[in-house]
C-alpha cells in the first residue's frame, strides 16, 4: 500500500578548519595542516520541500494624512493671524498679537505760534500698522470758526489747528522750520477724523497739533487718537526682553 511519507536525504557542508582555517578536502577528518580535529554541519533537506523564502516586508505608504494636517494647520495660523474676522481676531488679542496702545486721550491747550508734540515708538516685528482717531479744537478766547467780525484781523484768532504725524527724521526737519513728507497731514482745520497707515517694522513717530500760523490766540484740543498694529511677540514677552537687554547692558 502506498503511504504518505516524507524522505530526507543529509547534505555535509564542508567548512574550514576552525583552528587555522585551512581548506580540507570532502571526507576529512583532521586539518592535514594542523591536525586540528575536523566539524562538519549537517543539514535535513526534505525531500519535494522548497527552501524557506525571505519574507519581504512591504513597503510603507507615505504619511499623506500628517501632511495634510500640518498645511491645514499652518493656514489655520496664518488667517488667524492675518484675518480682520471678530474670531480671529479674538485668538489675536487673547494670545497678544493684536495691540491698542494709547497715545492721547486727555484734553490740552497749545499757545499761539507754538505746538504741541506727543511721541510714540513701534517695537520690533510690527505690522499693519495705523494711526486712528479723532480731535476738535476750540479757540481759547471762545470764538468758534467763522465767528470773526469785520474788523478783526484774520491772523488764525479761529478755531484751527494743524495736526501732523512725522516719522523721527522729518520732526527734527518740520522742528526747524522746513517743508518734509508727512504721514500725516490734516491741514487747517477745526474738527477731523485722523487714520494713516504706518511702515511696519521699529520706528519712532511723533503726533503733532501746531498752531505755529496763529500769532496770539490759543487754541484748546481734545483728541482721542490710538497706535494699532500687530506682533507676534506678545507685551509682557517683550517687556521681559527689554528688561534682560537693559540689565546684560548694565
Amino acid at each position: 500500500m502506498p503511504t504518505n511519507s516524507t524522505t530526507s536525504s543529509t547534505e555535509k557542508v564542508l567548512l574550514g578548519c576552525s583552528k587555522c582555517g585551512a581548506a580540507l578536502p570532502d571526507e576529512a577528518q583532521f586539518c592535514l595542516k594542523c591536525g586540528n580535529p575536523v566539524t562538519v554541519a549537517r543539514k535535513e533537506v526534505v525531500a519535494g520541500e522548497e527552501p524557506p523564502r525571505k519574507l519581504v516586508q512591504p513597503r510603507r505608504k507615505p504619511r499623506i494624512f500628517l501632511w495634510v494636517l500640518l498645511a491645514v494647520l499652518l493656514g489655520l495660523i496664518g488667517w488667524t493671524a492675518l484675518s480682520d474676522n471678530p474670531f480671529a481676531q479674538g485668538i489675536q488679542d487673547l494670545v497678544g498679537l493684536k495691540h491698542d496702545q494709547p497715545i492721547l486721550a486727555n484734553p490740552f491747550s497749545v499757545n499761539g505760534h507754538n505746538f504741541r508734540y506727543y511721541k510714540f515708538t513701534l517695537p520690533e516685528g510690527s505690522m499693519n500698522v495705523s494711526i486712528v482717531g479723532q480731535f476738535a479744537s476750540t479757540s481759547a478766547d471762545g470764538k468758534k470758526a467763522g465767528s470773526l467780525k469785520p474788523n478783526d484781523k484774520a491772523d488764525g484768532s479761529d478755531s484751527d489747528v494743524e495736526v501732523y504725524v512725522l516719522s523721527e527724521e522729518a520732526f527734527a526737519v518740520w522742528q526747524n522750520g522746513y517743508a518734509t513728507n508727512s504721514v500725516y497731514e490734516s491741514g487747517r482745520v477745526s474738527k477731523g477724523t485722523l487714520q494713516a497707515e504706518l511702515p511696519a517694522g521699529a520706528g519712532v513717530y511723533y503726533l503733532v497739533f501746531s498752531n505755529k500760523f496763529s500769532p496770539r490766540t490759543a487754541k484748546n484740543v481734545n483728541a482721542n487718537i490710538l497706535l494699532r498694529y500687530k506682533s507676534w511677540m506678545p507685551e509682557w514677552v517683550r517687556s521681559i526682553k527689554e528688561r534682560f537687554s537693559n540689565w546684560i547692558g548694565s
